[in-house]
């Protein structure tokens, strides 16, 4: 039996992800950094009352996130279904709880902004406080998450290999990089003092994967695919 990719299908698919991947990068390591100071509950109160814009540009971002994760989702299923349509599910389910995780930490950051210009420019009570627990929160979410987001890469991987249609060395970049992903999130809650590059050495690869793959996606698409045995793909 053999599959065939489409490359329209493959660029949509590349669309969505470079639409995450930029929505991502602003939203969650610019924007976000800007507003939100660790143990800083005063300077996250400050920042939101006096950067109300940037906060709203963050919260839209993070909206972002969520629809291209959800559609690059889809869309990677629609690419791959043909190739092995379990993996092209798992793949899938990984990136719609991705999208339903960072919805759930955009909430508290929808909430903790109300929270704060709620209090006017000075904290009133536990104003401050509150919102610093929301963002706290949001941190929480993003980094339990994590897990998803390695895992999501692994039959990503997996499906390049088995699909021939794009580089054998692209689908071992993606599938270790998952794991290493994946042990990333371990070792941020189990090892508390873990040198900091430690934890970039397991979130390197991965983020080399991804942007190798959506770079691949959106200039060649894929590669004029041989035969390939799918018996026992669903």
């Amino acid at each position: 039996m053999t599959s065939s990719l489409s490359k329209t299908e493959a660029r949509i698919t590349g669309l969505w992800y470079l639409g995450l991947a930029i929505s991502g990068m602003l939203g969650f390591l610019v924007v976000r950094n800007q507003l939100f100071v660790h143990d800083d509950a005063g300077a996250t109160f400050t920042n939101l009352t006096e950067h109300e814009g940037l906060a709203r540009l963050g919260i839209a971002l993070d909206l972002t996130i969520v629809v291209t994760q959800a559609l690059a989702a889809l869309w990677f299923y629609r690419l791959f279904r043909s190739v092995h349509s379990f993996a092209a599910a798992s793949l899938t389910c990984f990136g719609l709880i991705n999208a339903v995780a960072v919805l759930i930490a955009t909430a508290f950051t929808v909430t903790a902004l109300d929270s704060a210009l709620d209090a006017g420019t000075t904290p009133a009570g536990d104003q401050a406080a509150t919102a610093q627990l929301l963002f706290n929160l949001n941190d929480a979410t993003w980094g339990v998450a994590s897990l998803f987001f390695g895992l999501w890469l692994i039959p990503m991987g997996y499906l390049v290999l088995r699909s021939g249609s794009m580089p054998r060395l692209l689908g071992y970049v993606l599938e270790i990089g998952g794991v290493t992903y994946v042990l990333s999130a371990y070792v941020t809650y189990l090892w508390l003092d873990a040198p900091g590059v430690i934890l970039g050495g397991l979130t390197t690869l991965p983020t080399i994967g991804e942007f190798w793959i959506v770079g691949y996606l959106l200039v060649i698409g894929v590669r004029p695919t041989r035969p390939i045995e799918t018996e026992g793909a669903r």
